[in-house]
């Protein structure tokens, strides 16, 4: 039987949907590679709100190995200023910045919260995804009706019916991944979760720059081999000593 308590639930899916929302607002401000670069040092927050929350340790490798990571991602998909358009604010920190730097605490505080369903309740995959899922909906509902744009988007609807049957493509695509997120979480923990979303779109560029050959410099190699040595001495060298008792 599922000990979790629902305020556990409540409060993950808040954040995980205030994540989401501040990272979308962020692109009002700055471009979407700023974006994307912003958020692939999500791992970093959730180690620390990890660790303050959620009693979470872990051995001083893993945060070298994770920020190897985190470089070698950043490094990676930076664009330089002449392939990206500027944020509409010369500012170092601007309300786009702002808006990334609350994503991500955010990321942070809904790793904390799995981990300490994780850790004292056991919470199963299904379980977490269920209930979570239930909470999104309520908050969303009342987002809608908040702001008005629930009666927006069945004007939209109305007139464009055909979104329906790609709203359920698209939802059905969707709990098929979350599926295997919320294994990943609740088998390996947050951190590890969000260490394989950061990386993916590096693999996925990678495999790009495999296959159709496209040409990588050599900050985009420093940054790929930064990545495989972090994800290499972690497996090897990140993961916390059990004391077995004789």
């Amino acid at each position: 039987r599922d000990t979790t308590p629902g305020k556990m639930f409540s409060l993950c899916s808040l954040s995980y949907l205030g994540a989401m929302l501040a990272s979308n607002h962020a692109l009002q401000h700055v471009s979407y590679p700023t974006q994307v670069l912003g958020k692939s040092a999500k791992p970093i927050p959730v180690m620390i709100l990890g660790i303050i929350f959620a009693r979470k340790r872990y051995p001083w490798a893993k945060f070298l190995f994770v920020l190897m990571i985190v470089l070698g991602v950043a490094m990676f998909l930076y664009k330089d200023s002449g392939q990206s358009k500027k944020s509409d604010s010369d500012s170092l920190i601007g309300m786009g910045e702002i808006l990334l730097l609350v994503s991500l605490t955010l990321d942070g505080v809904t790793g904390a919260v799995q981990e300490r369903m994780r850790s004292d309740h056991k919470t199963g995959a299904n379980s977490m995804m269920f209930n979570i899922n239930v909470w999104s909906i309520l908050w969303s509902a009342i987002g809608l009706i908040v702001t008005g744009e629930g009666i927006a988007f069945l004007g939209f609807m109305e007139r464009h019916p055909s979104i329906l049957a790609k709203m359920v493509t698209f939802g059905l695509a969707s709990a098929a991944g979350q599926t295997f997120i919320f294994i990943t979480v609740s088998t390996f923990g947050p951190l590890t979760c969000s260490i394989i979303t950061t990386t993916r779109k590096f693999f996925t560029i990678l495999g790009s720059v495999i296959i159709f050959q496209n040409p990588m410099n050599s900050r985009q190699w420093i940054g790929t081999v930064l990545v495989f040595m972090g994800l290499g001495l972690d497996s090897a060298y990140g993961k916390e000593k059990k004391h077995v008792k004789k």
